[in-house]
């Protein structure tokens, strides 16, 4: 069965080598600043995937969820800390997050079986 997040990532793939063939120098320009924001800084990598995360909820964007929950269990974030940084964005976010939030736990479902598959 294909889920969401299949199609997430054959679209966000697809899509961003589209956006790079445009070849216009301000649209790379901030790809590159988005990509380096998430490098090693005063704050490590590993957590700053998860204040994207947490952005992300409050800014109510799922592929944006799905990107950052792929990077934070990459990252070796436990389902815990997860719920945890969860329940920040929901507590930031109110009510109108409850929708996203149930898209973050089946993304992070899907991506914890993805992990139990590859053992």
């Amino acid at each position: 069965m294909i889920s969401h997040l299949d199609h997430f990532r054959e679209y966000r793939q697809r899509m961003n080598e589209r956006i790079m063939n445009i070849n216009h120098r301000g649209i790379k320009r901030f790809f590159n600043l988005d990509t380096q924001a998430y490098t090693d800084g005063a704050l490590d990598a590993k957590t700053k995937e998860l204040l994207g995360l947490v952005a992300s909820c409050v800014l109510r964007c799922n592929d944006c969820i799905d990107y950052h929950l792929i990077q934070c269990v990459k990252a070796g974030w436990t389902d815990e800390e997860l719920y945890d940084a969860l329940n920040v964005a929901l507590v930031i976010g109110g009510s109108i997050f409850i929708p996203h939030l149930r898209h973050a736990i089946e993304t992070l479902d899907i991506l914890r079986n993805e992990q139990r598959q590859q053992l």
